[in-house]
């Protein structure tokens, strides 16, 4: 199996879209993952023998989900997307063309009118990169990066500080390497793309955008669905916020500033 594609799915109806996005536009050898959080769907996902559903109990939250349908996967490289996403034509091709076992990998990533099934309208110009924001007092995280769109624009496959946690690619090997989603800390949710963003540069691998290929992801205006609560994701972001400011990983090959003066 070359390819395994994760999906956390919690009550949201646009798996099925997302699910049949993915169907009509991988054009290698895949499989799709749909984990069931502690529910079982109105309308049954599709039967394709590429889709394999693994029905939790309970629900356990996105970070164990993650690492349940990763268990399940077979293979060597790895997909992870939300429930909610559109994707390009030939987009794993793209990516595992241009993929290194210790890289994170994002397609450059586009807003989507879920109403419509479309790019939204207003955006003009797709978020490529992201850079990492540390002086924040109620946590660290990402925030697009235009001036480096702009500045960058001719470079094709470039590095990126962090991402969005909507869709990413990395092999097994680094899978492994990272050791999983962690959930003590962080809690069920919270902090996902930045775990993965700074143990894969501090563990001395890289994450880039590949700007040849795309995918959407549901626009904040359409409304998300959730279960978990605000005080949850606040304690997991303070955990973060301590966690990475004091160097706290033992794997480490770099500590932060590193990091920080490197996309200075």
């Amino acid at each position: 199996m070359k390819l395994s594609i994760i999906i956390p799915s919690h009550k949201d109806p646009l798996i099925h879209q997302t699910i049949e996005s993915l169907l009509q536009n991988m054009r290698g050898e895949f499989e799709i993952i749909v984990v069931l959080d502690g529910y079982i769907p109105d309308v049954p996902i599709k039967n394709d023998p590429r889709i394999k559903v693994l029905a939790l109990e309970k629900n356990v939250g996105m970070r164990d989900a993650i690492n349940a349908g990763m268990k399940l996967s077979q293979g060597k490289y790895l997909m992870k997307c939300d429930e909610h996403c559109m994707f390009d034509e030939g987009l794993d091709i793209k990516i595992l063309d241009d993929i290194e076992d210790d890289w994170v990998v994002i397609p450059r990533r586009y807003k989507l009118d879920t109403d419509r099934w479309v790019i939204c309208k207003d955006d003009k110009e797709p978020i490529d990169y992201e850079r990492l924001v540390i002086n924040r007092p109620e946590k660290i995280g990402g925030l697009n990066w235009p001036q480096r769109a702009k500045e960058r624009k001719d470079i094709l496959i470039d590095e990126t500080m962090v991402f969005q946690g909507s869709c990413w690619f990395m092999s097994r090997k680094h899978w492994d390497f990272l050791g999983g989603l962690q959930k003590e800390g962080y809690g069920t949710f919270a902090q996902e793309a930045i775990e993965i963003a700074l143990k894969t540069w501090l563990g001395g691998g890289k994450v880039m955008v590949n700007k040849k290929t795309w995918y959407a992801h549901k626009h904040r205006k359409f409304g998300r669905i959730s279960p978990v609560k605000n005080y949850e994701i606040d304690a997991g972001n303070r955990y973060s916020q301590d966690y990475w400011l004091n160097n706290r990983w033992e794997k480490r090959v770099h500590n932060l500033d590193w990091l920080m003066a490197r996309f200075r």
